[in-house]
């Protein structure tokens, strides 16, 4: 099994074998402040969130290649992300806006709103079945 993980400080996304050997760089370029990641082993996909000048949310294959912008618009500070394995689902919470979104996460439309707060500083997001569980700070 691997590990993935954003460096801030580098704006890098890194991956490693779980013991730490193999560590390798796959995202280098086009990073401003990224935040948190979430993988989809079976699909390939590693999904990210970026803080930086311009926000969204990005994916790109496990190895780093055919990187897109799924979200770009409407999103400010996007902190904890995490997939809905059973719907195909790729949810975020923003700590701007108060909210926690949702995107079908092959095509990245079907945006929907899921939790609207009010002075909610939400920090991180975990689907399970048909629960959704946040933190705020």
């Amino acid at each position: 099994g691997n590990i993935y993980w954003t460096d801030h400080g580098f704006n890098l996304i890194e991956v490693a074998r779980l013991n730490g050997s193999f560590r390798y760089v796959i995202i280098s370029q086009g990073l401003d402040q990224p935040r948190s990641i979430t993988v989809h082993p079976e699909k390939g996909y590693l999904f990210w969130t970026e803080w930086g000048q311009t926000p969204c949310i990005g994916r790109a294959r496990l190895d780093g290649s055919e990187k897109v912008v799924l979200v770009s618009l409407g999103i400010a500070w996007p902190n904890g992300i995490s997939i809905d394995y059973e719907e195909n689902k790729l949810y975020w919470c923003d700590a701007r806006t108060d909210k926690i979104e949702r995107i079908d996460l092959e095509s990245g439309g079907n945006r929907e709103i899921v939790l609207s707060g009010s002075n909610v500083d939400m920090f991180s997001v975990a689907v399970f079945g048909a629960y959704i569980y946040w933190s705020d700070r």
